[in-house]
């Protein structure tokens, strides 16, 4: 089996690549890059302020807690790399090698469009959604579930790929443990579920068989965006964290009704 992977360039993204490289043959990874300093280094995605640099130290650091330090990859990993949002400008023939894949996932990519896009549906490529749809669809969806107070709603949601921003119908949820947890590792913890969910249906070839859920967006909680997430935003939510033994109280008490197939990671 091979396998064609669209994601970023942070060790969740690389983790994932390594992930499947072992139940692959081969695994052509597609990686757009990010800074490895946010709030300290602007770019595309983030902006350099005291405040934002104080988050995404603790994002940081719960990342590599779980995922371990930017690395090179070798073995059955062939990648390429590009500029966020530049994928979807890409001449497909540079890409040709990553379209004869028997498995296209996408995690953490920029919006994909036009023959792209096009393709990858057609193909029944599968999203890695960090956030629980219907109930938080956009940006930085597992955030905004924290800063609600939900942790319940703290997961990923694996889709078909579609047009629409994480619009696609449902396969299944992938949740973390119900242990206590500091919220930015319950975040990492949900990511760290998503890739071992995808990887063992994969394996086991449930994927194929699992029938598509349309999302009711009549559940839907919140929808954002990146600006959404400002300063003022992320000071107040860093002020009010919930323990983690808050967070174990939420987690025991999620209503499985709410999931699709929900897959409970317990590593």
């Amino acid at each position: 089996m091979n396998v064609t992977l669209f994601s970023s360039n942070q060790p969740r993204h690389l983790a994932l690549a390594e992930t499947l490289a072992e139940i692959s043959e081969k695994v052509y990874y597609v990686e757009e890059c990010q800074t490895f300093f946010p709030g300290r280094f602007e770019d595309d995605l983030f902006r350099v302020s005291p405040v934002m640099q104080d988050y995404m130290y603790k994002v940081l650091c719960a990342e590599r807690e779980v995922f371990g330090v930017p690395r090179f990859l070798g073995g059955r990993v062939e990648h390429l790399a590009l500029k966020v949002n530049e994928l979807s400008n890409l001449d497909m023939d540079v890409l040709a090698p990553a379209l004869q894949s028997d498995v296209y996932i996408v995690f953490g990519a920029s919006y994909i469009k036009g023959p792209l896009a096009d393709f990858l549906v057609r193909h029944r490529a599968i999203n890695i959604h960090m956030g629980v749809s219907p109930y938080y669809r956009g940006s930085s969806c597992n955030f905004w579930a924290m800063y609600d107070n939900r942790p319940e709603l703290v997961g990923a949601t694996i889709h078909l790929l579609s047009k629409g921003l994480d619009s696609g119908a449902i396969l299944f949820h992938a949740l973390p443990a119900a242990v206590a947890s500091d919220p930015f590792l319950l975040g990492m913890n949900a990511v760290k579920s998503a890739h071992n969910a995808v990887v063992n249906y994969l394996k086991g070839s449930q994927i194929g068989t699992m029938a598509p859920v349309t999302q009711d967006k009549r559940l839907e909680i919140r929808y954002t965006r990146h600006f959404d997430f400002t300063d003022g935003v992320a000071a107040e939510y860093l002020a009010r964290l919930l323990s983690p033994e808050e967070v174990a109280v939420s987690l025991r008490e999620r209503n499985q009704d709410m999931f699709i197939r929900p897959y409970i990671d317990h590593h």
